[in-house]
């Protein structure tokens, strides 16, 4: 199995080419997109490159070959949340997932559920948004000049995730978070992307223990999660690894309230179970 998230197609930042290359060397029974997989926030019809439109057609083609999609919604494409439910083929649309994962309960869900400023105040959030997008642009252009001078790359957002006080106590509260809850609704596993920091560890509290895993990112990272014979492992990419346009449909108006989707992410009604057979997740 294959977990992705956070990939931000359609901006700037997105490192489509390396994705296509990585999922051109995997062969996943199954493939969860756990949230901003298509950056609406921030889309442009003058800026969607062909490297963007091939990771959507190596998508395509995993789905095609029979492998299940699960695509989670995240903050930044959350207006695909007015369709959760869909389904066509192989391709699903979902809140969240409740999996049965060889005898154990997993939990895959976006995180946006557990950052205030998206849900009371988006604008706030949005703002954030473009200014990491021009914090990785700037980042880029360094990393150029860098490369030429013969220097090692870095990474502005990695320095300020990794120095700045709040910034590292909200990274722990987030995963905290997402545990307590796990915890308490005896899931083995839960899964999330939304905060780019790629991870697996386990919290304990006085209720019991947990398996907090995280996807990373496909801005900085170039990470996802795989799944093997029982255990998980953080994949990070490296170079040497591996007609007549139609009128859009009108959209229906209703979205859910944050209220709502809390309620929609904490559902246990629906379990999926996990496909009995399975493919190397790298052909290497």
């Amino acid at each position: 199995m294959l977990v992705l998230s956070d990939i931000h197609l359609g901006t700037y930042g997105c490192r489509a080419k390396e994705l296509v290359q990585y999922l051109k060397s995997v062969k996943p029974s199954m493939l969860i997109l756990n949230g901003d997989i298509i950056d609406i926030w921030q889309f442009s019809k003058n800026y969607f490159p062909k490297s963007h439109i091939e990771v959507l057609k190596q998508l395509l083609k995993i789905a095609m070959s029979g492998v299940p999609i699960y695509y989670v919604t995240g903050n930044h494409d959350d207006a695909l949340r007015r369709f959760s439910g869909f389904s066509l083929g192989n391709f699903h649309l979902v809140d969240k997932i409740l999996l049965e994962l060889d005898g154990k309960k997993a939990w895959f869900f976006h995180g946006d559920v557990f950052d205030a400023s998206i849900q009371y105040s988006k604008w706030l959030a949005k703002l954030g948004g473009y200014g990491y997008s021009i914090l990785i642009l700037t980042n880029v252009l360094l990393n150029f000049i860098l490369s030429k001078l013969g220097r090692d790359k870095m990474s502005f957002s990695r320095k300020i995730k990794n120095n700045v006080k709040k910034a590292v106590s909200y990274v722990n509260d987030f995963e905290l978070s997402a545990a307590e809850i796990a915890i308490d609704r005896a899931y083995d596993y839960v899964v999330c992307g939304h905060i780019h920091n790629p991870q697996i560890r386990t919290i304990r509290n006085q209720k019991g223990t947990v398996t907090y895993l995280n996807s990373g990112d496909w801005i900085e990272h170039l990470s996802a999660l795989e799944y093997r014979d029982g255990e998980w492992k953080i994949f990070t990419f490296e170079k040497e690894a591996v007609g007549t346009e139609k009128q859009p449909e009108k959209m229906p108006q209703y979205a859910p309230s944050p209220k709502e989707l809390v309620k929609r992410v904490l559902d246990t009604s629906e379990t999926v179970r996990y496909p009995a057979f399975f493919s190397p997740t790298n052909k290497k």
